[in-house]
């Protein structure tokens, strides 16, 4: 595996027998979850002796590697269902809420300036709409001298929980979206698209093309300093991304009201919603033939939970409403041991940790 698609995060402790005592722990999937994660490790190695090796290749590489058993965790920005949860013996839980940002390179125009709607994107990733400067770009963008660049438009293609969530926004704003592309991991991109594997692959092509475009998750946009796209919500309003839009779409979602986190937070209610919400979910055994470990990864979220507040922000994730974290605290206290025994952890281990 190269060094570039594996993220170490080692607990610093000085020399003594604890040293020898320390866990190690796997994880992959989610690239959007990577910056998250790498924030959430450097300030739980404080806390605990725990190596964390995760491989940020893709969600649904994540998903069948934890299906397979093949690592500790997977990471998935779409929840798994409760059909495919009780297949594999698996408990899926979202671990943060960010959002997913359409990012350009338009010399010209600063980041925020270009207005789109739901409807102009999928007209611009389905290739109908090829130069910035078309008629009904520019009557969304009225003030600005749109140049006439062919676009070249950046697209995901691995197997991308963040291509989902988009797929998912454009399947609600054109009904000839979701006829023609509808919602999946694996899209099947119009001709004279650029793909591209990964985030990091993404930002590259969008930073590197004049014309661009592409989408990314917003700890992308913010750590590589990209320009984006404001976006037309469902009130009609045009909104920039920011935490304060992807809490508005959380709070006027069944997440809120009823702890429904398997719900897609696209296309949400609210002035200030960003249209594409998203989160990323964590995925455990339920069974575990590993207690240890599966242990050591629980106490890791929960402690991201309980005392991670200033890592989530930092990276530009929203932490999660609190019933949707006591969901989650008693879905976990469900995972036993191969035997059926309830597996040895409670969140007072959490709770003690700073």
């Amino acid at each position: 595996m190269s060094y570039s698609k594996k993220i170490i995060f080692a607990a610093i402790v000085a020399a003594s027998p604890a040293l020898y005592a320390q866990t190690s722990l796997t994880g992959a999937g989610s690239s959007a979850a990577e910056i998250l994660y790498t924030s959430m490790a450097s300030a739980y190695s404080k806390s605990a002796n725990v190596n964390l090796s995760y491989q940020s290749n893709s969600s649904t590489e994540g998903v069948a590697q934890v299906k397979n058993r093949k690592v500790d965790f997977g990471a998935t920005d779409v929840a798994l269902s409760a059909d495919e949860r009780k297949a594999a013996k698996l408990l899926c839980f979202p671990t943060a809420v960010s959002g997913i940002v359409p990012v350009i390179n338009l010399p010209g125009v600063s980041s925020g300036q270009l207005k789109l709607t739901g409807e102009l994107l999928a007209d611009i990733f389905s290739r109908k709409i090829t130069k910035w400067n078309d008629p009904k770009l520019q009557a969304v963008n009225p003030d600005l001298a749109l140049p006439g660049l062919a676009i070249t438009v950046v697209t995901r293609q691995d197997g991308s929980g963040t291509t989902y969530n988009f797929s998912d926004y454009l399947s609600k704003s054109s009904a000839q979206w979701k006829a023609g592309y509808g919602s999946s991991y694996n899209i099947t991109w119009a001709a004279g698209t650029t793909p591209v594997k990964g985030s990091s692959g993404a930002v590259a092509a969008v930073k590197q093309t004049a014309g661009a475009i592409g989408y990314v998750d917003f700890q992308y946009v913010a750590k590589n300093k990209l320009s984006f796209a404001s976006l037309k919500n469902r009130d009609g309003k045009f909104v920039s991304p920011t935490g304060a839009g992807f809490s508005s779409a959380m709070n006027n979602s069944g997440w809120a009201s009823k702890g429904a986190y398997e719900e897609m937070l696209t296309d949400k209610p609210g002035a200030a919603s960003w249209p594409i919400t998203a989160s990323t979910y964590a995925i455990v055994p339920q069974v575990s033939s590993t207690p240890d470990k599966t242990v050591a990864a629980i106490k890791f979220f929960t402690w991201g939970f309980v005392h991670g507040d200033d890592a989530v922000g930092n990276t530009a994730f929203v932490r999660l409403p609190d019933n949707v974290q006591g969901r989650i605290f008693g879905e976990l206290t469900t995972i036993t041991d191969s035997a059926g025994a309830p597996l040895k952890w409670s969140l007072t281990d959490a709770l003690k940790m700073r």
